[in-house]
């Protein structure tokens, strides 16, 4: 199994990238904005995932333990295959797909080339529960009992809500919510949208 590659960037165009190591060119298929932000003749470290079939070995390549975790996540879904998964990753980042699993948004996925409704759906239900170890900019070092009210802010903040109130709403809607409610992203989710009432997004100006 080859976990990691580091070597010099010899050439890195659209989704695929080759790397020499000890004299050999490694091809590894990257993520548009990976290839991106390799530069030829530079040394780079590069997680992989070696995808053995019958007649083909191929390396994908990850800058991110994050993105090699989601991508193996992503493989054990039915329907879902190394291409796909990596469509996923050059559409959305981890703490993304997280995000878009815990608000059971399979509407994200359906965005991604290759992936249907079923498909979409699968990945909500398949990947429940097993992305709360992800860490985000702030998720990272908050208890996990936080980690919904983490995920709701965030959504606010997506919906055009200022960090700030979006904050107070969600601390507000945990001091009125039952025990269940605080461990359901989308009710949590809808009590802080009631916090916030007849308030226009993003109308701090």
């Amino acid at each position: 199994m080859i976990s990691s590659v580091r070597g010099t960037v010899l050439s890195a165009v659209g989704t695929s990238a080759v790397i020499e190591v000890g004299g050999i060119g490694l091809a590894v298929q990257v993520t548009p904005q990976h290839a991106l932000s390799l530069r030829v003749g530079t040394e780079a470290t590069v997680r992989t995932a070696l995808i053995v079939r019958e007649d083909d070995l191929s390396l994908f390549g990850f800058a991110e333990a994050e993105e090699l975790t989601v991508f193996d996540l992503l493989r054990g879904v039915t329907g879902v295959g190394p291409k796909s998964a990596m469509g996923v990753l050059a559409a959305m980042s981890p703490a993304e797909v997280a995000q878009a699993v815990a608000l059971e948004d399979d509407s994200a996925f359906r965005k991604v080339s290759g992936i249907g409704p079923k498909t979409a759906k699968l990945i909500v239900v398949s990947l429940a529960g097993k992305l709360a170890v992800l860490p985000t900019a702030r998720a990272a070092a908050s208890p996990r009992r936080s980690t919904i009210g983490e995920n709701v802010t965030v959504a606010l903040v997506g919906l055009g809500w200022p960090e700030r109130t979006a904050i107070q709403a969600v601390e507000d809607a945990l001091a009125d919510a039952s025990d269940a409610d605080r461990t359901s992203v989308p009710t949590l989710l809808r009590l802080a949208l009631a916090q916030l009432g007849p308030q226009q997004a993003g109308g701090g100006s």
